[in-house]
């Protein structure tokens, strides 16, 4: 539901948004930087978390910080064991805040949690609460740090960090995959080179980079299959057991990001988009979205000419009356009258009927 909706939005905004979907814990840099000072994780949901907003200062709570551009944070076991010698660690409570710098953290890292902290202190505490910076290695005889390993029950030294490749072994990069998505089916393209001219402007394909997963459609894809792509997509994501790693980008053909280009051999500049097929589905999907049953425009399709042994009849409007003329009298229309025209024809064994009005230029309206 909330990707249709989603898909719904983008159209009623003309198929420019980016929409990207991020996971707590996998977000990227740029969501994060959006928060300030950053995203602070709390426990359960929304409702539960307002039924006890009353006793949220009672108790105390550990997070672990870290990142160089923007802060990446989240809740840790109140335990001795949680500590390293890579992040930076804020204990939050009832009546002091600290903040334990690990001796590998660096100086941004350490800069962003002291912002967290003074966040904390003005939002959870009023203001009124003490701040403590302890730095790893420090003994206890440190006033600040004393205070801070009795809340573990006393000093005790941290374990080295465990390196991040444990195994030893070189680092791998995954495999790009590319499919186009026919009726919710991944259709794989086996190639080794990606080149632009593979996507196809009215299908959608899905281009699995292993840490991110894009989904690119293309400019004269309906509504209705850019959902289907989106539904496939989350499909695909499960079954694939990643849907807490990594995050997905779902793009519109001409707005593409960086990071799906670079995945590229080449990528030519973006060719600026008619005014009308830009606007083609946004109409349909303004409709929608307020509630009026309206059929999805349709691709555009060479409209043949309507045949030319249809009968035609010509009525003459005069103050309020309606002639018919005769055959004679219908090639001759004047100015200063004004005339309802009937054209008549078959075609694949349908009869059409087609009314048009004609104003004179003096007529009287």
């Amino acid at each position: 539901m909330a990707s249709d909706k989603a898909i719904e939005l983008d159209a009623a905004l003309g198929s420019h948004a980016i929409q990207c979907r991020e996971t707590q814990g996998e977000e990227s840099d740029k969501f994060l930087s959006y928060f300030k000072p950053c995203i602070i994780p709390v426990q359960g949901s929304f409702s539960s978390h307002w039924r006890r907003s009353g006793d949220e200062c009672d108790g105390t709570t550990m997070f672990r910080c870290e990142g160089e551009h923007v802060a990446r944070l989240r809740e840790v076991p109140f335990s001795r064991s949680s500590l390293d010698h890579k992040a930076a660690f804020i204990v939050d409570t009832p009546s002091k805040i600290f903040l334990f710098s690990g001796c590998n953290s660096c100086i941004q890292t350490r800069a962003m949690a002291l912002d967290v902290i003074k966040h904390l202190r003005e939002n959870r505490h009023c203001g009124r609460c003490e701040i403590g910076i302890i730095e790893d290695g420090k003994l206890a005889s440190d006033s600040d740090a004393g205070e801070f390993w009795n809340l573990f029950g006393g000093y005790a030294p941290i374990p080295r960090d465990v390196p991040d490749a444990a195994n030893g072994g070189p680092m791998t990069t995954s495999p790009k995959k590319l499919f186009w998505i026919n009726k919710r089916i991944l259709v794989p393209m086996e190639t080794h080179v990606l080149e632009r001219e593979m996507l196809k402007s009215d299908r959608s394909y899905i281009l699995d980079c292993g840490t991110e997963i894009f989904l690119w459609i293309g400019m004269t894809t309906l509504v209705s299959e850019k959902k289907t792509s989106a539904t496939a997509l989350e499909e695909y994501v499960h079954l694939q057991g990643r849907s807490s790693i990594g995050r997905t980008v779902i793009m519109t053909e001409g707005h593409e990001i960086v990071d799906f280009k670079l995945h590229f051999q080449h990528w030519p500049k973006n060719v600026v988009q008619k005014l009308y097929e830009a606007g083609r589905q946004k109409v349909a999907a303004i409709f929608k979205h307020q509630g009026y049953d309206v059929a999805e425009i349709p691709d555009d399709k060479p409209r043949q000419l309507i045949s030319s042994n249809g009968c035609l009849k010509v009525w003459l409007v005069d103050r309020g009356c309606v002639t018919l003329l005769c055959t004679e009298e219908q090639e001759q229309l004047y100015n200063g009258d004004c005339y309802i025209i009937q054209y008549s024809y078959a075609e694949d064994g349908k009869d059409y009927h087609l009314f048009l009005a004609w104003f004179g230029q003096d007529s009287v309206q």
